[in-house]
């Protein structure tokens, strides 16, 4: 059964940095976009940056570009995202998710076909 595994969430300081990690089994990266969406309390959840399955094009969330960085490792079957300069705002539980809907390009609208189970990110003082 397709899965993703998210971790690397924390406590962190604003300014600080984390990286999150998703690990995809049984099926691969170039058949899937993987996106990462957040749900903070309160809010509604948000896209916050995807990567496409083939040629690796990215989108960001203007909230968070020029801090955060998708990438993926095809041979660890594996997406990351590396959030540096994190604000309290970006407090949240953070999702992977995979789209098969297009594979050269990415959304940050749903609906996603899989997701994660998600992992916590706090950034406080």
């Amino acid at each position: 059964q397709l899965q993703l595994v998210e971790s690397g969430g924390g406590l962190v300081q604003p300014g600080g940095s984390l990286r999150l990690s998703c690990a995809a089994s049984e099926f691969t990266l170039d058949h899937y976009a993987i996106g990462w969406f957040r749900h903070a309390p309160g809010k509604e959840r948000e896209g916050v940056s995807c990567i496409s399955a083939i040629g690796g094009r990215t989108n960001y969330a203007d909230s968070v570009k020029g801090r955060f960085t998708i990438s993926a490792d095809n041979a660890k079957n594996t997406v990351y995202l590396q959030m540096n300069n994190l604000k309290p705002e970006d407090t949240a539980v953070y999702y992977c998710a995979a789209s098969g809907l297009v594979l050269t390009a990415c959304v940050l609208l749903e609906p996603y076909d899989y997701w994660g189970q998600g992992a916590q990110v706090t950034v406080s003082s």
